[in-house]
């Protein structure tokens, strides 16, 4: 309870702080924001589970209840992840997707044993990256990404799990948001970089979506993205190829 009035303060702190410095002459009332309230319930809800452990808890119990498929793969990521329909990519094979919008490489960390090891999969693909370049949960090095990916290879890899590294999917600026401002290209380019070379040197097998979605420029290519940055289903239909190549190898 203490915390949530501390969340409350903190609202009221960052709107007065929004409100223009200067006196009027004539008030008028502004318009009351009648979802305020949920807001900061929703906020107060999402820093009582920051790693959203709770996202999928009830599904992976239910999970672990059926015998561990031979072939299972679990797909971890952010919202790329989470809004590919891995049932009509990949019709009646035993893949579970553990994507959570938003997300970033350190909240990825923390839900491998949920949401990844406990449910004894055969390989893991993991798509991560993006958000931690756009800052979603502050600033990151350079380091620590690839330290939160290579510390998720060595958890996997430590019990058995083949490990998918995927390349991070380019941007585009053809929609209403600059994508480049938040997630500048040279950025991806580095990381992606060091992903390929870092899958090399530890046995992973390497998923280059970047090269199936890049355009001429280097940027996403139009009429697959209804954003700049997540993928429509044409998008997807490039990457699937990808996906399974890639879990064929780890798989062999």
């Amino acid at each position: 309870m203490r915390r949530h009035f501390c969340l409350l303060l903190a609202a009221g702190s960052l709107m007065v702080v929004a409100s223009p410095a200067q006196t009027v002459d004539d008030f008028k009332s502004p318009k009351t924001q009648c979802c305020l309230a949920g807001t900061i319930q929703r906020l107060a809800n999402q820093l009582d589970d920051w790693n959203q452990l709770g996202q999928f808890y009830a599904p992976n119990e239910e999970l672990k209840k059926q015998p561990a498929d031979p072939k299972r793969v679990v797909f971890m990521g952010d919202s790329i992840t989470i809004g590919w329909h891995l049932d009509e990519s990949f019709p009646a094979k035993p893949y579970v997707n553990r994507g959570i919008s938003g997300q970033t490489t350190p909240q990825m960390l923390v839900r491998m044993f949920p949401d990844v090891i406990d449910l004894k999969p055969a390989a893991v693909i993991i798509l991560a990256g993006t958000n931690d370049i756009a800052r979603n949960t502050g600033p990151e090095t350079p380091t620590m990404i690839e330290e939160n990916l290579q510390a998720m290879t060595e958890l996997a890899q430590a019990h058995g799990i083949k490990v998918i590294l995927c390349s991070i999917t380019p941007i585009a600026d053809y929609g209403q948001v600059q994508m480049s401002e938040g997630r500048p290209p040279a950025d991806i380019l580095r990381l992606n970089a060091w992903i390929k070379s870092y899958a090399s040197r530890v046995h992973a097998v390497y998923a280059d979506y970047f090269s199936v979605l890049v355009d001429n420029a280097g940027f996403l290519k139009p009429g697959i993205s209804r954003d700049g940055l997540h993928p429509n289903g044409d998008g997807y239909k490039l990457m699937a190829p990808v996906a399974e190549a890639a879990i064929a190898k780890a798989l062999e």
